[in-house]
């Protein structure tokens, strides 16, 4: 399900409409970039610039030397100007399969995301990325995810829309929801190698499993009979539930999907005593996700 927030936005999408602003990628690299492209025949889309940042500036806990990011932003400045371009939607050509095309979109979130947190200069959080102050009515973490459009193969949007209405809405794969960093602390942790349509199932089932392996997004407290679960369970119950139907079980639960990715020893627990505990839902943590982050 969409939290309050999300119901709120889209009810408001109509009257929003050209309230945004856009992010546009650099002209020069978007011309070099076109130019480039025209002598050569139409090839699988390039995620290295992306890959080379991620392995430069994210570090194992998947938090982002920001600072450096901004003191050398070339290579993302060129990958977003890349995606500017080229999407599965106006080059479908260069995207044949599944993977490969939502291996794009994941990967253009993230992009995406790098580069509204570096433009939007020194900021603690994406809380900190404010609307106008006519819009004042728009919930909190709008200006960064609803306001900002970006450019994805010529198409503007926002990060709010390509994670709802392309990567939820095409692929309604939840494992998406561990693969998917939103420049906070609350997230799954930001892996520092893009992700590659090869390897796309293996990768997203390794930062599912890793999502609920750490104790700030699943903990069984037997004591007070609770399971206490990352907000993200909360905002999109549906779509795991929805997907676990979809594969044959019935009256299907989050914690059935948990149970799924959960280390061994309390894969026995969810399934076993702890399967009709009371949930909990913790906080979302919105600390940008920084190099000195503590979790």
């Amino acid at each position: 399900m969409l939290s309050a927030a999300g119901l709120l936005l889209l009810a408001l999408a109509p009257l929003l409409a050209g309230c945004s602003a856009l992010l546009a990628p650099r002209s020069d690299l978007v011309q070099t970039i076109a130019a480039a492209a025209d002598h050569k025949q139409a090839s699988a889309f390039d995620h290295g610039d992306l890959d080379s940042v991620l392995q430069r500036f994210v570090d194992s806990q998947g938090n982002v030397d920001y600072a450096a990011l901004a003191a050398d932003d070339e290579p993302l400045e060129r990958y977003y100007a890349r995606l500017a371009l080229v999407s599965p939607d106006n080059h479908p050509e260069q995207f044949p399969d599944h993977d490969s095309r939502l291996a794009y979109w994941i990967n253009a979130y993230n992009g995406a995301v790098l580069l509204s947190v570096m433009r939007a200069g020194d900021i603690a959080s994406v809380s900190d990325v404010k609307v106008p102050w006519y819009l004042f009515y728009l919930p909190k973490n709008a200006g960064f995810f609803y306001y900002r459009e970006l450019q994805f193969g010529g198409q503007a949007m926002s990060l709010y829309t390509l994670e709802n209405s392309i990567v939820r809405a095409r692929f309604a794969d939840p494992r998406v929801h561990f693969a998917l960093n939103c420049a906070s602390a609350g997230c799954p942790r930001l892996p520092n190698a893009a992700f590659a349509a090869a390897t796309l199932q293996a990768e997203l089932d390794r930062e599912t499993t890793r999502f609920f392996a750490e104790s700030r997004n699943l903990m069984i407290d037997h004591g007070e009979k609770v399971i206490r679960l990352s907000q993200i369970l909360n905002w999109h119950e549906s779509d795991f539930t929805t997907w676990l139907t979809a594969q044959g079980t019935s009256s299907a639960t989050l914690i059935d999907y948990v149970a799924r990715y959960a280390p061994p020893d309390l894969r026995i627990e969810l399934l076993g005593p702890a399967h009709d505990y009371r949930l909990e839902f913790v906080p979302y943590d919105w600390r940008l996700n920084a190099r000195d982050l503590k979790r």
